[in-house]
């Protein structure tokens, strides 16, 4: 019989093959049963502009592979662990692999997210306003990107962005919603969460509850009526560490936890991100950190950001300066 030719299949419609799902927890807690868990689904970049809109709109989240040139985002890495790896990095090791030193103590080099150690501060905070961070935050194909994704003429990007590493083993980021930190402003941003090198699984990057939204929105809502049961002044109000808030402005630490309370039904999704990747997700996307367990020793780091049409009604608290300990947000 003749085989019947099809034509090749086009690229933004191959289908995702996923490996087995990693063990993944979060801060605190057990590791969350694997019937909880599922895998984050990638999107081609050549994928037709209305359905990637469409995806967004639906799932709260777009995952882009390969956006920005995998060898630009090393020499970010690079610069990153040149500037703070004094004793942090594994003998032997270069900063653009960024290998943990397993002979140190994770919790005495936690980057943002979770608490470094004092002295280590101004060093996390220097590397905010280097001028090579600040170039490549204005990187032509992800600032193109957003504006074709969201039609806008121009974008705002807040001068605060953030570049958080995570050691294996160490604390990170709580679970939450980006709004709770920006409630100055409208909830009209688009956030963009750039891994800076390869990130496994279970190597501490970003989690994300499928189908979360309508529950950060739910939170929030619940907050505002307690705030305005207590007649909270209005600094209180935007504060994300007011008396109603959780430890670091944190919902939870535990994502078992939190699935068993507030998700049920759902799962976190995890991915195997890899350079030059980034994850665009609404401003009520839940979503944390999974426990650095990189068989490797491999170090997170990621930067976060947050972009809102020109003109829209933005939290001015975030475009005062860059990133520094000592900002009260």
């Amino acid at each position: 019989m003749t085989d019947i030719q099809r034509p090749p299949q086009a690229a933004h419609e191959l289908s995702f093959v996923p490996k087995e799902l990693p063990k993944l927890r979060s801060n605190y807690g057990n590791y969350v049963d694997h019937n909880n868990i599922s895998w984050l689904r990638p999107i081609p970049l050549a994928t037709p502009l209305d359905e990637m809109r469409k995806r967004y709109e639906v799932d709260g989240y777009l995952w882009i592979k390969h956006l920005i040139p995998r060898e630009d985002v090393y020499d970010m890495r690079e610069l990153y662990f040149s500037h703070i790896s004094p004793g942090i990095l594994a003998p032997s090791t270069s900063p653009r692999a960024g290998i943990f030193n397993p002979e140190l103590d994770p919790l005495n080099y936690q980057g943002l997210g979770a608490t470094p150690l004092k002295e280590s501060e101004s060093l996390l905070d220097s590397i905010h306003s280097h001028p090579s961070y600040r170039s490549f935050l204005a990187h032509p194909s992800l600032r193109s990107f957003i504006r074709t994704l969201t039609g806008w003429d121009k974008e705002v990007m807040l001068s605060r962005g953030l570049l958080r590493h995570n050691v294996p083993q160490s604390l990170s980021t709580g679970i939450h919603y980006d709004q709770l930190f920006l409630r100055a402003g409208d909830p009209v941003f688009v956030n963009a969460w750039i891994p800076i090198g390869d990130c496994s699984a279970d190597g501490g990057g970003l989690m994300y509850l499928e189908n979360s939204c309508s529950i950060g929105e739910a939170c929030e809502e619940e907050f505002l009526q307690r705030q305005e049961a207590d007649e909270m002044s209005q600094e209180e109000r935007i504060s994300a560490y007011n008396k109603h808030m959780g430890a670091g402005g944190y919902l939870s630490h535990d994502a078992q936890e939190f699935l068993d309370e507030e998700g049920k039904g759902r799962k976190w999704m995890v991915a195997d991100y890899e350079a030059g990747d980034v994850v665009f997700h609404s401003p009520w996307m839940i979503h944390g950190a999974t426990k650095n367990e990189d068989q490797s020793g491999r170090i997170r780091l990621a930067t976060d950001l947050r972009f809102y049409e020109e003109g829209a009604k933005l939290d001015e608290r975030w475009m005062k300066s860059f990133f520094y300990h000592e900002d009260g947000l």
